[in-house]
């Protein structure tokens, strides 16, 4: 087959993957992202732009590792009850409504910036909804709160969002300088945040704004799992945590620091099916196939384009990075996204290399609070909410998701390029 037919080939390969991921699924049929991503691989494969062994080799195991070996210490960390107790420990000291929405943006932005900011919401949700009826507060702006203090949060570090894992592992930028140039523009944004909402949701912030009967006791909140074998678990999986996290700044290989973490965890009495069953395969075969779709894309497509070369992009990478990055991570998500810049990074000048990745990691992160839709972890939120009979619709959401993501990435871009390092 001719370079040509492969370049077009390639080219619809692609958009078709892309297009299904951006809307979900492609009309009539169910198949979901994680699937889209596995036969767009496959699609490349049997087209002749990869072959076989070249798409191996395009999948980035040490993401993979890296991801994998998180998820299974997350999984522990939920088994033993860390968040119920961690939550209930800090939330259950407030005792007004700007109280719990400060306790709530500080204790998710936190929790996400160290553990991946999905799981931060699928496990403060509930909790959030508890505490909020059981003090008669309208559970809405907290809920939001929780929901926009997650991405800015997981901005900090290269283990706090899945795309972070990705730039991080990319750009080998170290663990330690990573946090230093975008924790305080992570700071910086929960305060943001929570300014934003108690100001835009004022009037739900009132004391008697809720419409749940206060309780007299405590018997509605969350009761974190006790006994000897859940405290056990609980110290083993929490100093675990706390030496993988203090070994990623100490500059090891994050993908190993993280398999062996999970390993040792894995030497327990918990039965392992439990554990894998809250582990995100959906979300490793997802990378798996766009590793392999991007690569192609790169090598039959983007290389023609030229794209790094382009004299504008030379000159402000961080404007423009940050620009393109924040649109095309509300249009296809933010990690397909990223993905997307696999190969335009490396092509610039060396002493902007740096500084494009940080800015494509800010950017791709803090543009998943623009709509409900930009993030999962603010779907996770809206339907946990759901379920629980809270109502938060897109508008609700976007009041103040809008202001809170231009604002923020205007700060972002501002810090990068003025501050010096």
């Amino acid at each position: 087959m001719g370079e040509n037919a492969i370049y077009w080939l390639t080219l619809v390969i692609f958009v078709v993957t892309y297009t299904g991921i951006a809307i979900g699924r492609l009309p009539g049929l169910r198949t979901d992202r994680a699937g889209l991503a596995l036969v767009g691989a496959t699609g490349m494969v049997v087209a002749g732009a990869l072959t076989f062994d070249e798409a191996v080799r395009a999948i980035d195991f040490e993401t993979i590792a890296l991801l994998l070996g998180m998820m299974i210490v997350i999984a522990y960390l939920r088994r033993a009850g860390f968040f119920e107790r961690l939550a209930v420990h800090t939330l259950d000291r407030v005792s007004t409504p700007h109280g719990l929405l400060a306790a709530t943006i500080a204790l998710s932005g936190l929790l996400s910036a160290v553990l991946v900011n999905d799981i931060v919401c699928l496990a403060l949700t509930p909790l959030v909804v508890q505490l909020a009826r059981h003090l008669r507060f309208d559970p809405k702006p907290h809920l939001i709160g929780l929901a926009l203090a997650s991405n800015i949060g997981s901005t900090a570090t290269p283990t706090g969002n899945p795309q972070n894992v990705i730039i991080g592992h990319l750009s080998h930028i170290g663990y330690l300088r990573f946090a230093a140039k975008l924790a305080p523009i992570a700071l910086v944004g929960l305060v943001i945040a929570y300014v934003l909402v108690a100001l835009i949701f004022r009037s739900a912030l009132r004391p008697d704004s809720g419409n749940t009967p206060k309780t007299d006791g405590a018997a509605d909140l969350p009761t974190p799992p006790g006994g000897h074998r859940h405290v056990r678990l609980l110290v083993k999986s929490g100093l675990v945590t706390v030496i993988a996290v203090g070994l990623f700044f100490a500059g090891l290989p994050m993908h190993l620091v993280a398999l062996g973490a999970a390993s040792f965890l894995l030497l327990d009495r918990v039965q392992p099916k439990k554990v894998y069953g809250q582990i995100d395969w959906s979300l490793l075969l997802m990378f798996s196939g766009l590793f392999v779709v991007v690569q192609a894309f790169d090598k039959h497509v983007v290389e023609q384009w030229g794209l790094a070369e382009w004299g504008p992009l030379r000159a402000h990478p961080i404007d423009l990075l940050s620009v393109v990055s924040a649109v095309l991570s509300n249009v296809v998500s933010n990690v397909p996204a990223v993905l997307l810049f696999r190969s335009v990074v490396p092509g610039l000048p060396p002493e902007v290399q740096e500084s494009a990745w940080l800015a494509l990691a800010m950017s791709s992160t803090l543009a998943g609070n623009l709509t409900v839709l930009g993030s999962v972890a603010n779907l996770i939120v809206v339907e946990n909410a759901r379920r629980e009979g809270i109502s938060i619709s897109l508008m609700d959401y976007c009041r103040v998701g809008v202001p809170v993501t231009l604002v923020t990435l205007l700060v972002g871009v501002a810090w990068l390029r003025f501050v010096p390092y």
